[in-house]
């Protein structure tokens, strides 16, 4: 009866017979919640560490393939730039060509014509001396 009494006003006993304000039920089941918060704040915590080391794995891999990406682009761009230099050597070669060709033409112009004033100076030497 003391304890109804007591149940009316809002008190209770414990199991250790100690004064409490709520039931020992409901006790119970706050000591047993903050546990599981407890618990789940553990869990929360390592999560975090979890995802923390995935982003710094991630931003590592990420500036890797990043600087992979500006080797390539390099790589590229020298590639191209070896390419234009040697189209350009080409195109020099091909007016190199080109001239010695003319040169060619002209040198053998020059001996056709060298060839001719040699077969007259001869003519005229050979007949120099059959009138003598």
């Amino acid at each position: 009866m003391a304890q109804a009494a007591l149940g009316a006003a809002g008190l209770h006993f414990d199991e250790l017979n100690k004064l409490r304000v709520l039931e020992p039920a409901v006790a119970q089941q706050t000591a047993q919640l903050r546990e599981e918060c407890r618990a789940f704040l553990d869990k929360v915590v390592e999560f975090q560490k979890i995802v923390g080391s995935l982003i710094e794995l991630v931003d590592q891999l990420a500036k890797a393939a990043e600087s992979e990406k500006m080797k390539a682009i390099g790589a590229r761009n020298l590639l191209k730039s070896i390419a234009k230099q040697r189209e350009a050597q080409e195109q020099q070669l091909r007016a190199l060509i080109a001239e010695k060709k003319m040169q060619l033409e002209r040198y053998r112009i020059e001996y056709e014509t060298l060839c001719k004033i040699e077969a007259d100076q001869n003519e005229f030497i050979d007949q120099f001396i059959f009138q003598k």
